[in-house]
């Protein structure tokens, strides 16, 4: 077959036109930039011409696209569950909305109401924001560009490709074959194979160009009864934002605004447009659309150029604001982050109903609980309605399926992040990066397994769902309502589980499946002081290699960065003081005790030991001290032969 026959233009034909420089049909007087051919590099140290090769292929088991935290965790989870992995990302940073070119808050489960504390992501997406604990304790976004970078680079199974954007989608049927990628900073272009793809690109230009089915805009309430929708269906989208950040100088600071200021007219906004905090950015900087919010990014980031200036200008120079005398921009966003744009379409739409209902899905993988929050579809532009109009709160939180999470007709592609099935109410809270990032661990370890038994995403569901949930629950996934039940763990089958001292909870509950205290239901053993012990032993010796930890990081406190670095009952600022820091491992061979390994520096909830095979009737974890806190708790504890 032919090339040509292998590509399908999944989006208007205006996009294809945008890619001419790859176009197969360009002239020989407008060589595509691939073929090299009027490239005249002249190399001295060879004193002569030669033409640059700069395209290569290159085979993987799991691409993904899309380098925020969403595809970090895809891509992670990927490579830890065996799959060969490209990480392709577009910008010369990781994190998406969370970098340093962004700087917006991992919020996901932030708050839920009555207390206002928070349900607290477990998994890839904490042990990131951990390692962010240890590694910036300055709090610098730049330097988090550079913790995401490390936490990339150090999995053997990852390559990452920054600078680089994936542009086109060869299909066969309904598989992609490839995908062609080009790297700015190379000027190369990749093909790159693999059996599965994973779109966490936010806008899914790769899905769309598959043929992946999407819709774009707002739903009409009958639809999916959604009590917050529109009577009508519409174009309208969320916007993109624009943030700033401002620094004390110690003396007068004027200001005069460029000329492409707008101004911003304070006597239209609604009440709800506040300016608390303004040093740290306003959310509400924002411009949406009704149309085609892709195409008109360009346009919109100048307007949101605009109408920042336009906002400083007022809080400068309104006199509304003497405090900001003194105060001068220090950063301003450059790059618009984006909340919506293409929903793919899976075999479920997730929707207001959902959410609301808490509905209980057999395939849930994932969970939210930001509030309803959809942001006023006009922005700063209409002035008279608030910036958001926050639906709906949360008391508790709501899951969300697999089956959300897949192509319902593009056979090896899957999606994580704002572009997953959903309505654009349902998008309205589940597009905040925490509860992205736990979509990307389901979908890539999803990938992984599809990989290694050669089947598609569907077929996940269909025939391998349990092996999903319980690989995403040992690996420290949380899924609301779905305690674990491997059969291969051993620690299940402990004849007596004992603990040396117990201030809260019970040793017994180590192996209860629910690795954290919710719904008002105990699932812990603390110790009463330190050091302390817990013992599992068996009435028939064991074989083991391996034993699982989940210990204690208050999954009611946020651990995220702030801008205004916040310390209270809600938020931390510092490593948890909860979390185990040093701990030893024992086993009873033979009648005698011995020890396994030995751990001074944790820096993760889930904590694995792993050594060679050995038969045992007992084994004894030594808890021996903290970040801080008096006791040591466990939520769970696994043991596993090889």
């Amino acid at each position: 077959m032919k090339r040509r026959e292998f590509f399908k233009a999944g989006v208007a034909g205006a996009m294809t036109a945008g890619l001419a420089p790859f176009s197969a049909n360009a002239s020989s007087d407008c060589s595509p930039l691939n073929s090299r051919n009027h490239d005249q590099w002249f190399d001295m140290s060879q004193g002569q011409f030669r033409r640059p090769d700069r395209r290569q292929t290159r085979q993987y088991d799991v691409a993904v696209i899309g380098g925020g935290l969403a595809g970090i965790c895809a891509a992670v989870a990927a490579a830890r569950n065996g799959a060969k992995v490209v990480l392709v990302q577009d910008r010369p940073v990781l994190g998406g909305n969370s970098s340093s070119e962004m700087r917006v808050h991992v919020h996901g489960v932030s708050f839920l109401r009555p207390d206002g504390k928070p349900e607290r992501e477990t998994g890839i997406i904490e042990e990131i924001l951990l390692l962010n604990r240890f590694m910036n304790q300055q709090e610098s976004f730049p330097v988090w560009d550079h913790v995401l970078y490390e936490f990339v680079t150090r999995e053997p199974n990852i390559e990452l490709m920054l600078n680089t954007q994936a542009l086109r989608a060869y299909v066969s049927g309904n598989v992609i074959k490839s995908a062609t990628c080009w790297q700015a900073t190379t000027e190369t272009e990749f093909e790159i194979k693999a059996k599965q793809f994973i779109d966490c690109s936010g806008d899914g230009l790769l899905a769309a160009q598959a043929g992946a089915q999407y819709r774009t805009g707002r739903e009409g309430k009958k639809e999916f009864n959604e009590q917050y929708a529109p009577d009508q269906a519409d174009g309208w989208q969320m916007g993109a934002t624009l943030l700033m950040s401002s620094v004390d100088m110690g003396q007068p600071m004027p200001f005069e605004p460029p000329s492409y200021t707008i101004k911003y007219e304070a006597e239209k906004s609604n009440k709800r447009r506040k300016f608390a905090g303004y040093e740290n950015g306003i959310w509400w900087i924002e411009v949406g659309s009704d149309d085609d919010i892709i195409a008109e990014f360009e346009k919109n980031r100048h307007t949101l150029m605009g109408y920042l200036y336009g906002v400083w200008d007022y809080i400068k120079n309104s006199g509304k604001f003497p405090e900001a005398e003194n105060m001068a921009l220090d950063w301003v966003q450059s790059l618009p982050g984006r909340r919506e744009s293409r929903r793919f379409i899976g075999d479920y739409i997730l929707s207001e109903p959902d959410l609301l209902n808490h509905k209980h899905f057999d395939d849930a993988v994932a969970y939210g609980g930001w509030s309803l929050d959809e942001h006023n579809p006009g922005g700063i532009e209409n002035l008279n309605d608030p910036p958001s109009f926050f639906h709906a709160h949360f008391h508790q939180v709501y899951q969300i399926p697999y089956r959300s999470l897949y192509s319902k007709n593009i056979n090896n592609l899957l999606f994580a992040g704002r572009n997953i099935s959903q309505t654009h109410i349902a998008l309205s809270s589940s597009r905040v990066m925490g509860t992205c990032s736990l979509m990307g661990q389901a979908v890539g370890t999803a990938a992984a397994i599809c990989v290694a038994n050669d089947v598609s995403p569907r077929q996940i569901y269909t025939d391998y769902l349990t092996q999903l949930q319980e690989n995403l629950l040992r690996d420290d996934l949380y899924i609301p309502k779905r305690p674990a039940n491997d059969e291969a763990d051993l620690a299940r089958q402990a004849a007596i589980i004992v603990a040396s001292s117990t201030s809260t909870g019970d040793a017994q509950l180590l192996t209860n499946g629910i690795s954290r205290d919710i719904d008002g239901q105990v699932n812990h053993w603390m110790s009463r002081g330190l050091p302390a012990d817990v013992v599992f032993e068996w009435q028939q010796p064991v074989e083991l290699s391996n034993v699982e930890i989940k210990c204690d990081t208050n999954t009611k406190r946020n651990i995220m960065m702030l801008k205004e670095s916040k310390n209270d009952d809600v938020f931390i600022n510092a490593v948890p003081p909860e979390l185990l820091k040093q701990l030893q491992l024992e086993a009873r061979v033979n009648g005698r005790w011995q020890r396994l390994a030995v751990v001074t520096n944790n820096r993760t909830r889930l904590i694995k030991f792993t050594f060679e095979p050995l038969t045992t009737t007992a084994i004894r974890i030594r808890l021996e001290q903290t970040y801080g806190a008096p006791n040591g708790k466990l939520f769970e504890v696994r043991a596993y032969q090889a």
